[in-house]
């Protein structure tokens, strides 16, 4: 079955620009001109990956990604002419998936769409994640150990789903941070400790190593 996408873009030249390749690349296009319609189209319909300007009439893109990081984990591009680094912090905050300034290269974006639908489709096979008693969910951000649900905030949740996705391998703070943060941080060390104490209480199966002078690791099932 050909994908999904919907353009979320409020210029009539882009949408153009963008859905003709698109198109003629095989996907199924859907178009919406402001942040309303595009929730509204969202909603009446089943998509794979959303394109989405940030300067949109009625609702910016991103109070539109932020709702729709509500409810789903669908793959999100930003398309913006906001190329400061505090925009796109701001946009992988709210959790989108990838950002791209224009003017772009449309060969730019079909790579960025294929790649990001390519590894959208492998996370879905590897979907559900088990260490010894825990359980890990990625497309319900849902955590049980022995079979009882337990709730993460979202960095706790990034932090175990890395740690049990390297059994073995220990992670420094810093790689924590540019990891699960998802960019250079400006941030202590107590900072991360803070995130690593609050997970292994919630946890409470003592999983969460702490290797002295280097960082946090879970080891390997069979060690």
């Amino acid at each position: 079955m050909n994908k999904k996408i919907l353009i979320i873009e409020d210029e009539p030249a882009i949408r153009k620009i963008l859905l003709e390749p698109l198109s003629a690349a095989g996907y199924q296009v859907t178009t919406a001109s402001d942040g309303l319609e595009g929730i509204n189209t969202f909603h009446a319909a089943s998509f794979d990956l959303i394109l989405l300007d940030i300067m949109l009439p009625k609702m910016d893109g991103y109070a539109v990604c932020e709702m729709i990081r509500q409810e789903s984990n669908i793959p999100i591009i930003l398309l913006t002419a906001l190329d400061a680094e505090d925009n796109q912090i701001k946009g992988f905050d709210l959790l989108a998936d990838d950002y791209i300034t224009k003017p772009f290269s449309i060969k730019l974006v079909l790579k960025r769409v294929e790649a990001l639908l390519r590894r959208s489709s492998s996370d879905m096979v590897s979907d559900i994640i088990r260490y010894k008693e825990i359980t890990l969910c990625k497309s319900e951000r849902k955590v049980t150990v022995s079979g009882n649900e337990t709730a993460l905030t979202h960095l706790e949740f990034e932090i175990l789903l890395l740690f049990m996705k390297n059994p073995g391998r220990v992670f420094s703070r810093d790689d924590l941070l540019n990891l699960v943060w998802g960019y250079e941080y400006a941030a202590e060390e107590k900072g991360v400790n803070f995130h690593i104490m609050n997970l292994r209480k919630k946890l409470n199966v003592g999983y969460i190593e702490t290797v002295r002078g280097v960082g946090y690791k879970i080891a390997k099932e069979n060690a």
